[in-house]
């Protein structure tokens, strides 16, 4: 208890002129920067200690893993090219005489699915090829082919390569093309052992092997593959590829560590594993490069430990308080207002760099909130505008006067048929025409389907029966203009309703649910499912002049957002309906949102 006191005041004393900054740097050197350094030194030599009893370990325990890996990707595209070269189907039509082109199709069919996604099947698959010997059967140029002298790679025919692998005394082999590049070969052989073809596999090496072979034990050794008639089929050392065993220093201890495991000669470690294939791997191991690189991982981390201790010192008086609390402080203001938020501010009582960036958002947050609600209304004004200035491209007063003089002229004619198309026209024209209101009420917009319907019953007298099935209760409510001209439009240009045997359209306007729902219904051709659901989801918007599903439906949304409904139906060749539900407006709606 006594020692303990004493203690305290003699630190008391010494850390009473001190700062506080000071006094928690002496405090995190005392309790955690001298106490790790030596932790660390410690620490380290007992590893580097370990890191020397458990490299044999190590470096055995990668070669068993490195042996696995090889061993399951070799029988990988091994049970590939035998199961493609043992396919009794293929056989069997390969040994086949062909008397016609049809059967020859066939087989080509045949071949191209059931083989075509085998290259697919693994990575690294470059080409995939089934040569014949068949006279009779044709080569398509994907899949079937006969060897024709073409050059496969640079340096290697068709030729070459298919007399190769047909004096090869095993029926499978792997080789090497170059550098780069590795092929498989399998015999198709008939049930009497006559040669039907060769399945051909061209591989890509940095594909199939090359991360395996990428600085095997961490740059500090070699790793080699020799087939079972000692060539090197795959090495990290690029320029032993292709090469015999005995051309290479491989050679020189290759037998006896074959036989013991393991042997140790001048400093490095070579070891040879067996794979079921009649495969080997030969691995090299430069145990000194090892250990420089064990002592070099060492001395980093107890380097990097020092430096970020050093480090942590200044971060934890500075940072950590004054600014990482602070930046979080603003960090949430600004969620507030990637929300939506603009009416956020943070409390600034602080002179620096930070308590200015604090003022500027306050500022910024403000300035948001009344930019976004101006471009809010500007997008609305320009929306409305836009419609209307669609609407002023066509001068009305002088489609007026001249609808008026080919009125007068009709009467001097007294041509009552050309009245009554004058008279509709200008009925039609009332409305699309009128550039002062986007919205009118059920009546007028059922006065302008029929001048519309009369003008197309002129063009065609008693082919289109019409059916009006309209609450009278609802003509005095109010949608927006041409909402079902351009759907009855539709019956005519897209429907084909006028080559229809007993065509009608039925035209509905009715009360439900408190609402008004609009059907235009017609028995034109129907619309096929797939452009169907292309109008449904707004893929597909039409072309031509005029208005099409797309531009009612964006004009539904700007007056009515979630608050109507716009559906389309059809059966191709037999009906069509579209149907459009908006709320009962007894006064003008009024532009609700910018869509």
């Amino acid at each position: 208890m006594r020692l303990r006191r004493s203690i305290e005041r003699i630190v008391i004393r010494f850390t009473s002129s001190m700062n506080l900054r000071r006094k928690v740097l002496i405090l995190y050197v005392a309790i955690i920067f001298i106490p790790t350094i030596l932790l660390g030194i410690v620490a380290g030599y007992l590893a580097l200690e370990s890191f020397r009893v458990n490299y044999l370990v190590t470096i055995n325990e990668a070669m068993r893993q490195t042996v696995q890996n090889i061993e399951f990707r070799k029988q990988s595209y091994d049970v590939l090219a035998i199961r493609t070269a043992t396919d009794g189907e293929l056989i069997s039509r390969l040994s086949r005489d062909y008397a016609d082109m049809f059967e020859q199709l066939n087989t080509v069919e045949y071949v191209d699915r059931s083989f075509v996604f085998t290259s697919k099947y693994l990575p690294g698959i470059d080409d995939f090829r089934i040569y014949h010997t068949n006279p009779m059967l044709v080569q398509d140029g994907r899949l079937l082919w006969k060897s024709e002298g073409r050059v496969l790679l640079p340096g290697l025919s068709e030729t070459e390569w298919f007399a190769k692998a047909k004096q090869a005394s095993s029926s499978y082999i792997w080789s090497n093309v170059n550098k780069d590049k590795l092929i498989i070969s399998h015999k198709i052989n008939a049930p009497s052992g006559h040669l039907l073809g060769i399945v051909y596999m061209l591989l890509d090496y940095k594909t199939v092997f090359g991360n395996l072979f990428d600085r095997p034990f961490s740059g500090s050794g070699e790793l080699s593959i020799i087939d079972e008639s000692r060539n090197i089929i795959v090495s990290s050392d690029p320029q032993k590829i292709g090469l015999k065993l005995q051309n290479t220093s491989l050679s020189e201890n290759y037998e006896e560590a074959s036989v013991a495991g393991g042997l140790t000669v001048n400093g490095n470690l070579f070891m040879v594993k067996p794979i079921d294939s009649k495969w080997q791997v030969a691995a090299v191991i430069h145990m000194d490069q090892l250990e420089k690189q064990s002592k070099t991982i060492l001395y980093g981390i107890i380097l990097v430990v020092f430096f970020f201790l050093l480090f942590s010192t200044f971060l934890m008086m500075t940072v950590l308080k004054n600014v990482v609390w602070r930046i979080h402080k603003l960090g949430t203001r600004m969620y507030d207002v990637s929300q939506g938020q603009f009416d956020v501010s943070i409390r600034n009582t602080e002179k620096d760099e930070l308590g200015e960036l604090e003022i500027l958002f306050n500022s910024m947050s403000g300035r948001l909130g009344r930019l976004v609600e101006d471009i809010t209304q500007a997008n609305l004004k320009e929306r409305e505008q836009s419609f209307k200035a669609l609407q002023a491209q066509i001068n009305p007063h002088f489609i007026y006067n001249s609808l008026s003089l080919l009125r007068w002229r009709a009467l001097d004619l007294q041509d009552e048929t050309q009245l009554k198309t004058i008279d509709a026209l200008t009925a039609f024209y009332r409305l699309a025409l009128d550039n002062k209101i986007n919205v009118t009420q059920i009546q007028g917009e059922l006065e302008h389907v029929k001048a519309y319907l009369e003008i197309q019953e002129m063009r065609y007298p008693g082919r289109v029966r019409l059916e009006w099935n309209i609450d009278q209760e609802l003509l005095h409510f109010y949608t927006i203009k041409l909402l079902l001209q351009p759907i009855v439009e539709n019956c005519y240009m897209h429907g084909n309703i006028t080559g229809r045997k007993e065509a009608f359209i039925r035209i509905t306007v009715e009360r439900k649910h408190g609402n008004v729902r609009f059907e235009v219904y017609d028995n034109g051709r129907g619309i096929p499912a797939e452009v169907l659901e292309q109008l449904r989801s707004g893929q597909r918007v039409g072309n031509g002049n005029g208005f099409g599903t797309a531009n009612i439906r964006e004009r539904l949304q700007l007056y009515f957002e979630d608050q109507h409904e716009f559906t389309m139906e059809s059966k191709e060749n037999e009906w069509t309906a579209v149907s459009i539900t908006i709320p009962a407006y007894a006064q003008r709606p009024q532009i609700r949102k910018d869509v």
